[in-house]
């Protein structure tokens, strides 16, 4: 089944108001304050699939004038977003908490509170599962962020579920609220997380370590190929992410005696090897003669990586 990142999300939307509804019905008729914290946390993953949905549709426009490499780092701004709107849902959940565990009141009808959020827990844990496919195959961090605060809520309501039972057989009121702040606490340390990795997307990280020793060792089997008196040599590798789509920049070192077609038809035969082996890549590879050195621009700062195949 491919399901696309815009189908995936607007079903997203609907399991969140149809959550949405179950967990506001399971705390009003339970009086439970972690299953109304749950409920608020849904009213998050709703706004967040709205926003991702709107980013994602930015991010897949084609390139244009104004954006010659495209719009993918729009994903960015939904996963900080969504990171931002957890960790205020976590401060909400929290104020009420503390002031419920001031003044704890009785649980009531737990049977169908706990019925209504197990339902809810099952939807959101089958859609996180789609998700979480879908933003592997497609390298979409506003899917992953999507799936990973479900996937949260799924931890979330599976410990207020627990809370739940254990305040009925002890008896323990200010069990409830006491969970909500974890739950509280849980959910803020997953919403800084997302801030944190859509704020490196948004700088222009390097690729992760997996994917630098690919593109290395792509390097270094296509060297070797070379036929006799094809010795080259590659430096000044950069590489950045944005969204989907991966950038690299290098310089390809070859015989000075030969002819420009022949260095140019083996960078295009390297272009393609390098995407082919990276997805979403999209490379520019400098020609030079063995033996000139021409340094990228750069900080003072910076060490480019270099490979001596």
């Amino acid at each position: 089944m491919n399901l696309t990142p815009k189908t995936l999300l607007r079903a997203s939307i609907a399991v969140a108001l149809v959550t949405i509804v179950l967990k506001s019905l399971a705390g009003y008729i339970t009086h439970s304050m972690g299953l109304i914290s749950d409920a608020m946390e849904s009213f998050v993953n709703l706004a967040s699939a709205t926003f991702a949905l709107a980013m994602v549709t930015i991010a897949e426009r084609p390139a244009d004038e104004g954006h010659p490499y495209g719009h993918h780092k729009a994903e960015y701004f939904s996963s900080g977003f969504e990171g931002i709107l957890i960790v205020g849902a976590a401060v909400a959940i929290f104020w009420v908490s503390v002031q419920r565990l001031l003044a704890p009141q009785p649980l009531e009808q737990l049977g169908w509170g706990l019925a209504l959020s197990i339902v809810s827990s099952g939807l959101n844990a089958g859609l996180a599962w789609l998700l979480f496919r879908a933003a592997q195959a497609r390298r979409s961090i506003a899917l992953e962020a999507d799936a990973r605060h479900l996937m949260a809520d799924v931890w979330t309501s599976a410990a207020v579920l627990v809370g739940i039972v254990a305040v009925h057989f002890t008896g323990w009121l200010w069990l409830d609220p006491l969970l909500a702040i974890g739950v509280a606490l849980n959910i803020a340390r997953e919403g800084a997380k997302l801030v944190w990795r859509s704020s490196q997307g948004l700088m222009d990280q390097a690729f992760e370590p997996e994917t630098q020793a690919l593109l290395r060792a792509t390097l270094e089997r296509f060297a070797a190929g070379v036929p006799e008196g094809g010795r080259l040599r590659f430096d000044d590798i950069f590489t950045r992410s944005a969204g989907q789509r991966r950038f690299a920049d290098l310089h390809m070192h070859v015989p000075g005696d030969w002819t420009l077609e022949r260095a140019a038809a083996l960078r295009d035969a390297l272009e393609q090897a390098l995407m082919d082996a990276v997805p979403g890549l999209r490379v520019t590879i400098q020609l030079l003669p063995l033996g000139m050195e021409a340094r990228a621009t750069q900080l003072p700062s910076d060490t480019p990586e270099e490979s001596h195949p």
